[in-house]
């Protein structure tokens, strides 16, 4: 059985991001510091954990599709588990958007004859929530989203899981495989990696893919442009003595009629 969990490389402190308003993207300090997707690390943990349940015939692979620096997740993946791992390259210039990254994991799948798909429920920089679901409609495959049980019944059969809804309320599910889940966050405790997997994931190296080799003769998208929103309306600084601050104050809320 070969489960691939996609995982996505995200800043770790915000306050190292600014706004490049006129390219409408976001842009990172020299100091920026990234990690892996909190929600696709609960995703690796349980693919982790369903190995060591249905033993030493389960892979467990990884693929990220991003920048140069997004090597650094699948390499984590390697040191906390990981069988091997793909790193899908694009440009420095962006993200691609949800569905090309989406058509890239499918390719990846498809590739790989992968028999079970795993990935967090969202990203933390964009929230969109949709790439799991694109890949398994892309793939054609059942997919059931924000997982928090896996029970799995027999390898290459059928998994039941049980899904967040909405209400507060659960829905459990019995799929056939191949199939594709997305995580919800606090699933698991992700692992701490042991030495030995540190050790052996320095002697190996991601299998990298251009993105435009996987979704040949189609627009790659970008993600779409962000920019700050704009004011709907505008405060007023008061100056002067607090009474003067005051009877400003009453004056305005005269004019606008909110007391007598």
């Amino acid at each position: 059985m070969k489960v691939l969990v996609c995982i996505k490389q995200v800043v770790d402190a915000h306050d190292t991001v600014s706004l490049d308003e006129a390219a409408g993207r976001l842009t990172f300090a020299p100091k920026s510091v990234f990690r892996m997707n909190r929600a696709d690390e609960h995703a690796l943990e349980e693919a982790l954990l369903l190995k060591e349940r249905l033993g030493e015939d389960v892979e467990i692979h990884a693929v990220t599709v991003g920048p140069p620096r997004a090597a650094s997740v699948v390499r984590r993946a390697l040191e906390m588990g990981a069988t091997g791992c793909v790193h899908v390259t694009v440009g420095d210039d962006g993200q691609p958007d949800p569905s090309t990254t989406a058509r890239a994991l499918a390719a990846c799948v498809s590739r790989g004859g992968f028999d079970l798909v795993l990935a967090g429920v969202m990203a933390e920089d964009d929230m969109a929530g949709v790439t799991g679901q694109l890949v398994g409609a892309y793939l054609g495959w059942p997919c059931a989203t924000s997982v928090v049980a896996i029970e799995t019944l027999s390898p290459g059969g059928k998994v039941r899981v049980t899904s967040e809804i909405e209400h507060g309320y659960r829905a459990l599910r019995e799929i056939a495989l191949p199939a594709v889940l997305t995580i919800q966050t606090g699933i698991n405790q992700p692992r701490y990696p042991r030495l030995s997997d540190v050790l052996r994931a320095r002697t190996m190296s991601p299998e990298t893919i251009p993105l435009d080799e996987l979704v040949p003769h189609q627009r790659i998208g970008n993600a779409p442009k962000v920019a700050k929103p704009a004011s709907s309306r505008q405060g007023i600084v008061l100056k002067g003595t607090s009474l003067e601050k005051a009877r400003a104050l009453v004056d305005i809320l005269r004019e606008k009629a909110l007391i007598p």
